[in-house]
């Protein structure tokens, strides 16, 4: 379990926290399976709104506890929206405890990249590094004897190859050009069907690192009938069925984010896997907590500021069984 040591029972924060604490947990044992030694790996993708940034006040002790117990549910979970600034990410891995290890993508440069990394936090004690880790870049053509190409990502997909027993895997993880308020946007539709059509060829290649492929993130799909979301399908590319539909965001009515799967080794059970979502809203800085932190705020003001503290997306999961022995 993470450190909790450091809250201060004494005072009117520390003892909230704590009680906050409690709750969280036992509501996450209820929606979350229990993690396993060797059967089973429970991944999961979250765009932590402006992780490291300083809006609203940045991110005190207390919204990383949260956090922290959150993500301590899983084996491996894959982060968006991380900043430049690390300083929030080290001490969420001081929370979560000294075999938490992560990896990061450098900072995608310009106004569509944000100053945003990519971030894969994983537990060591379940998942081993495989050493390959690259920025997932389109394809250059060659002209007049010079390479170009004419598109690029708004924010350069990370992947990544770990192990978790006998189950060898691809990450790659994304964040989708949000552009316009509305379905497919045409940048954001030509980023999943790059991405989605880079992996899949590499996964034919005889030298991939692995067989096993999954595409995660926040993809921005508004609705299952979205041509960024029909992309996914197009390419052989599955989502576990209990995820199909799922809303992410914090106002749970949009699918923003996904996990997709070109994986030979666990494809066939993507049918019944275990997955969902968790509205921690329901548990911490709740509507009904409005007065308790801004109690000269609106309470539109507050359902915005409590993003920065938590997000405005929801952690996403799946569980897989990773044990091949028998066969």
């Amino acid at each position: 379990m993470p450190d909790y040591k450091s809250i201060d029972s004494k005072t009117v924060e520390g003892r909230r926290t704590a009680e906050k604490l409690l709750l969280l947990k036992f509501e996450l044992d209820k929606v979350i399976p229990s993690k396993t030694v060797d059967p089973t790996l429970l991944l999961a993708t979250w765009n932590i709104r402006e992780f490291g940034g300083t809006k609203s006040g940045g991110r005190e002790e207390e919204p990383l506890f949260y956090i922290a117990e959150i993500m301590s549910r899983f084996d491996i979970i894959a982060v968006q929206e991380v900043r430049d600034d690390l300083d929030a990410l080290d001490k969420l891995l001081q929370i979560l405890g000294s075999w938490w290890k992560y990896i990061v993508s450098d900072v995608t440069l310009g106004t569509q990249g944000n100053n945003e990394r990519h971030a894969y936090i994983y537990d060591t004690r379940k998942i081993s590094f495989g050493g390959m880790a690259g920025e997932l870049v389109p394809e250059m053509k060659k002209d007049g004897g010079v390479l170009k190409s004419d598109f690029a990502f708004s924010r350069t997909p990370y992947i990544a190859g770990f192990k978790a027993g006998w189950f060898k895997f691809t990450l790659c993880t994304q964040h989708f050009y949000y552009g316009e308020d509305k379905a497919d946007d045409p940048q954001r539709l030509k980023e999943a069907q790059t991405v989605l059509k880079l992996l899949k060829k590499r996964m034919q290649s005889k030298d991939a690192w692995s067989g096993n492929s999954i595409l995660l993130g926040d993809f921005n799909v508004f609705s299952l009938h979205d041509e960024t979301f029909l992309a996914i399908e197009k390419e052989q590319f599955h989502v576990p069925a209990s995820l199909k539909g799922t809303y992410t965001n914090s106002n749970r009515d949009k699918p923003f984010d996904q996990i997709a799967f070109l994986a030979r080794d666990v494809e066939k059970q993507l049918g019944l896997a275990r997955a969902g979502t968790f509205p921690f809203f329901d548990h911490v800085y709740r509507d009904a907590d409005w007065k308790t932190y801004l109690p000269n705020k609106t309470f539109n003001e507050y359902k915005q500021w409590r993003t920065f503290k938590m997000s405005d997306h929801l952690p996403l999961w799946v569980e897989l069984f990773v044990d091949f022995g028998d066969a």
